[in-house]
């Protein structure tokens, strides 16, 4: 005759399945909650720069603010004159009745992206008393963050921001993030002006790596 012997389950190992089940289960949601941050936020960036690119709020504000490029020697890069073409036009339609340029200098230049900006402003007849250089910034957050200091010590609140299209939402997020109540008015003509893949890619790119990394060190500087 034939004894079976079976072997008893232990209650640890019952007690076991249903917490592997539940580890499983909260992994899944980890990893799907990565792959739509992954997908979705750079998704939901890219239409927000193609949305602002396409904005034109001519709004009144306190202050238009042209976003700095290059400058060579004191003169403004093609890009950097499309941009305070712009401002100038905002200015010059009554948007604003003051105009802020801003910018640094890179190692070796003699000026600034500021004071070449300044400086051909009033070269094409804007009042030189309209113009405010903001010297300093070396990427768009340290400029915004520069230009949101002096407005709060001048007790400016809102901002007509200019720059390219495809840079105009990430300069908004920011500007928004310090506390001014900005508004989109980017280059509509000239150079930078086109919405090219690249540059749609990079800034999108760009504002989510803000939105997820980057705002929360952001402190509010312009009351609002």
């Amino acid at each position: 005759m034939t004894v079976s012997i079976e072997t008893p389950t232990t209650d640890a190992g019952a007690a076991a399945a249903p917490r592997r089940g539940r580890i499983r289960r909260v992994l899944a949601w980890v990893l799907a909650a990565v792959v739509a941050v992954l997908v979705l936020v750079p998704a939901v960036a890219a239409v927000q720069v193609v949305t602002t690119a396409r904005a034109d709020d001519t709004a009144g504000t306190d202050v238009v603010v042209v976003l700095g490029a290059s400058q060579f020697w004191g003169r403004p890069s093609p890009v950097l004159e499309s941009r305070l073409a712009r401002g100038k036009d905002l200015l010059d339609s009554d948007v604003a009745s003051r105009i802020v340029t801003v910018g640094g200098k890179q190692p070796g230049d003699r000026t600034t992206e500021a004071e070449a900006g300044r400086a051909w402003l009033t070269a094409h007849g804007v009042r030189g008393s309209s113009v405010v250089a903001v010297p300093e910034g070396r990427d768009t957050l340290s400029s915004l963050q520069a230009v949101a200091q002096v407005m709060a010590d001048h007790g400016w609140t809102s901002a007509t921001i200019v720059t390219d299209p495809a840079h105009e939402a990430r300069s908004i997020a920011m500007a928004r993030a310090l506390g001014i109540d900005a508004h989109a008015a980017p280059t509509q003509s000239g150079a930078g002006s086109g919405l090219t893949l690249d540059y749609v890619a990079r800034e999108s790119a760009g504002l989510a790596w803000f939105w997820v990394a980057e705002r929360r060190g952001v402190a509010q500087v312009v009351a609002s």
